[in-house]
């Protein structure tokens, strides 16, 4: 298993998470037990992604135009959050402009659905407009101030993937629409694991790392605390539940998402197993399941995820070109100034 298999399987692994746990976001466990049978949910209902994998796509979207162009990442990243916000707004593409409408991802159909997108994503992108201002992680942000929504996290898979720094890059992200400290610094600690798993290193190792990251930083306490639960958790050698999943958290929030996601793919070695344990809780469980698949795309690589899923899952064949442009280097000759202008 190679770096390129991981890092296709990062992405895609995403995708799967997403689709797996839509259905049954915002449903008890009682519930998805009663309707689904008493382990639950057990297989794939709809191939259909949310916001987060949209959102991934357009941060991968913005990485790539950052590189190309060299300009500041927050600020690509932000016009293609801006290109995202129009899929939310309207039915098909709106006419094109030199400014931010603009590129080929904007035109793909399929990303004009609104999956009930988080709020804070939604008002922090009106509320900021085209101006960007953002702090170091770790800071109290001026866009929703109080938000540490779980949408900081479930998109910053490709910081992690890029050649920018993953930490600080997701982390001052993050504040383009949730404005808590530990919104920015569970993306930053996300971005990093995602970045050490592609390489190789375990994910002990790897959250190890984002840990040590994380020390430095002001207000840490929430994230890293989490991620130490996840570990510990991780370590009983007990057969994991949807029980103590839910002992972390519901996922609402950006510090539970990625602690969710990391004991799930610490505690279930199979990740058919593990992506159904993500998503078989009493919370958000498309966005729990879109980071532990992330986790484990990056993880174990691609021809890890479950193939039946991989193969119905929405949009795939963008997900692939998408991704494969963020690999690719830049310098070879391409239409790139046409995909992806400045």
């Amino acid at each position: 298993m190679g770096y390129y298999s991981r890092f296709m399987g990062c992405v895609l692994g995403g995708a799967i998470g997403d689709a797996l746990g839509r259905p049954v976001e915002f449903t008890p466990l009682a519930r998805i037990r009663d309707t689904y049978g008493p382990d639950g949910l057990r297989d794939m209902v709809s191939p259909e992604i949310t916001d987060d994998t949209q959102m991934t796509l357009f941060t991968a979207e913005g990485l790539i135009r950052a590189r190309l162009h060299g300009v500041d990442p927050v600020t690509a990243v932000h016009d293609a959050y801006l290109r995202w916000l129009d899929t939310q707004q309207f039915a098909a593409p709106p006419a094109a402009d030199e400014a931010v409408r603009n590129g080929w991802l904007r035109q793909e159909a399929w990303l004009y659905a609104r999956r009930a997108p988080g709020t804070a994503c939604l008002s922090g992108l009106f509320a900021a407009g085209r101006r960007v201002d953002v702090p170091a992680p770790g800071a109290i942000g001026e866009i929703n101030a109080l938000s540490k929504g779980c949408g900081s996290v479930m998109r910053s898979a490709p910081f992690g993937l890029s050649v920018f720094d993953p930490f600080e890059t997701a982390g001052r992200c993050s504040y383009l629409t949730h404005g808590h400290p530990t919104a920015s610094l569970s993306a930053g600690a996300f971005a990093s694991i995602i970045h050490d798993l592609v390489r190789g290193d375990s994910l002990k190792r790897a959250v190890r790392r984002a840990l040590d990251r994380l020390a430095g930083c002001p207000g840490h306490e929430e994230t890293a605390g989490a991620l130490r639960a996840a570990v510990h958790l991780a370590a009983d050698s007990r057969r994991p539940t949807a029980e103590k999943v839910e002992s972390l958290g519901a996922g609402w929030v950006a510090e539970e998402a990625l602690a969710i996601a990391v004991y799930c793919a610490l505690a279930e070695p199979d990740p058919r197993e593990a992506l159904l344990l993500a998503v078989n809780h009493s919370g958000d469980s498309d966005s729990t399941g879109a980071v532990c698949g992330n986790i484990l795309g990056a993880r174990h690589g691609l021809r890890a995820l479950p193939a039946d899923w991989l193969d119905a899952v929405e949009g795939r064949s963008t997900i692939v070109e998408l991704t494969f442009d963020l690999m690719a280097d830049p310098s070879l000759p391409n239409n790139w100034t046409d995909r992806y202008p400045s």
